[in-house]
């Protein structure tokens, strides 16, 4: 269904010359896919009595660069980063796989930096 949707997105992309649905599509909607691989996780966890705490590291580590990936395939195409900021060449190359990845880890390394701990 995703890829259907895509493969619509490019195509009235290339004809109408508007390539930002495209790009959003592409960062958006990996995000959308880590959330409901997480989500019965997440539901499991609500239901327990545990206290919340966040993991500075992992954040740093993993969030915080597969942020940076995402902003960086959105940003120069907006009119913000039009013209200023270049495509970095990670996501050029890797590209869409390494947005696919980067929002999917995104998510579920969210959810993961923010998880209950035992109540001890």
């Amino acid at each position: 269904m995703g890829i259907n949707f895509q493969v619509r997105l490019e195509r009235e992309a290339s004809m109408n010359f508007e390539i930002m649905p495209v790009v959003l599509f592409g960062s958006i909607f990996p995000i959308v896919i880590g959330l409901l691989l997480r989500l019965p996780t997440l539901i499991i966890e609500r239901k327990q009595k545990k206290q919340w705490s966040f993991d500075w590291v992992k954040f740093t580590a993993i969030v915080l660069p597969s942020f940076y990936i995402i902003t960086m395939s959105i940003l120069p195409f907006t009119p913000l980063g039009e013209g200023f900021l270049k495509i970095s060449e990670i996501i050029m190359i890797g590209s869409p796989t390494i947005q696919v990845i980067a929002g999917v880890v995104l998510v579920i390394a969210l959810w993961i930096v923010s998880s209950k701990s035992s109540n001890n």
